[in-house]
């Protein structure tokens, strides 16, 4: 239709990826040490804290209702782009998008795990 002013863009083919991943025999390369060394994302570090009461300091700039807001409560679950929290003391609950989040207040020792931590560098 547009003659030859539109070509379909060429990607390389599977063959030359392949052939830069080292080849080693099965079983000695793990699924895990394919992984980046450090996985301390937020998420994970809230999800090692699940059940800890925290006070979550959330920031919405485009409002000017709630410019600063704190959440207090359980964390119940994190994701990667969402954080989880019930207050018991009120029985709500609060989805509150990662995004927002700007820090996060612990009254105890936080549980903290580092991916490469427990191997000798």
């Amino acid at each position: 239709m547009n003659g030859s002013y539109y070509q379909n863009p060429t990607y390389p083919s599977n063959n030359t990826l392949t052939s830069t991943i080292p080849s080693s025999p099965p079983g000695n390369i793990s699924s895990t040490s394919l992984l980046p060394m450090e996985q301390s994302y937020i998420e994970n570090i809230l999800r090692l804290n699940k059940g800890k009461r925290v006070n979550a300091f959330v920031s919405y700039p485009d409002s000017s209702e709630w410019q600063n807001k704190i959440y207090s409560g359980i964390i119940e679950e994190a994701g990667k782009d969402h954080l989880i929290i019930s207050d018991p003391s009120t029985g709500n609950w609060y989805l509150i998008r990662m995004i927002y989040l700007d820090y996060v207040e612990f009254f105890e020792r936080i549980n903290y795990s580092h991916a490469y931590s427990e191997k000798n560098f």
